[in-house]
């Protein structure tokens, strides 16, 4: 019995040193940058020695990698969750919904979006397959279930579409087909369309471009929100 709580308390100090280390590593980044994220510098910031931190990840490539992994996923939470409480009949209120809680993660976790989609780490070699291939998938069809919910009301204004399987990266169409078989390569690149208007407007806020520009960047992205409905021809509900 004594056995077994000493373990319980080790896993959980080792829980709460790993949580503190990833902790400040984005610290680290939101005040120095991606570079700022070494393992001499978190055990400086944690007052332990750098051979303490290897404990814990066996290098910094590691701990990258564990970072992304981690918001990357949370970003996927937030977005399937607010997808999955609209309702499904509602397109237009199903892509506020999502594009919403896509900025709202942004603005919540900075450094994570910056990690994901912003400066990369310099020297950072993700593995093979990428650092979050579940959670970069989740949120890739996440976009083109967008696009899907909007394709029957939009397709007609993409008749004269020149797109074709071939002007799309393998990797994306592994994601995207599968999920979506009855699309065509109007409609993927119509998701990818999609996702340069929301990523656009959340990645200047992000930056700080924004706060010289005005006061209501809410009010901003969500108009820009409803002129996309309307402009997919997306009729309002109710």
């Amino acid at each position: 019995m004594a056995s077994t709580g000493s373990r319980g308390r080790r896993e959980r100090l080792r829980a709460e040193a790993t949580a503190e280390i990833k902790s400040v590593a984005l610290g680290l980044m939101a005040s120095g940058g991606p570079d700022a994220i070494t393992l001499r510098a978190i055990a400086r910031e944690m007052g332990m020695t750098a051979n303490a931190i290897y404990g814990y990840f066996a290098t910094r490539d590691d701990l990258v990698t564990t970072l992304i992994s981690d918001v990357y996923t949370a970003l996927a939470d937030a977005v399937e969750a607010a997808w999955g409480a609209a309702p499904a009949t509602d397109p237009a209120t199903q892509i506020q919904a999502w594009a919403g809680a896509f900025r709202n993660w942004a603005l919540a976790n900075p450094e994570g979006f910056r990690l994901v989609y912003g400066d990369p780490v310099p020297g950072y070699h993700a593995p093979e397959g990428g650092a979050a291939p579940d959670a970069a998938r989740r949120v890739c069809t996440g976009l083109t279930a967008l696009a899907a919910a909007a394709w029957p009301h939009a397709a007609h204004l993409y008749k004269g579409s020149e797109f074709a399987w071939s002007d799309f990266d393998p990797g994306l169409l592994d994601k995207v087909r599968p999920a979506f078989p009855e699309l065509p390569p109007a409609a993927v690149a119509l998701a990818l369309r999609l996702w340069g208007h929301l990523h656009g407007l959340v990645s200047l806020e992000i930056y700080g471009h924004m706060r010289t520009q005005t006061v209501s960047p809410d009010k901003l992205f969500r108009e820009e929100l409803t002129q996309l409905v309307r402009a997919l021809s997306i009729p309002p509900q109710g």
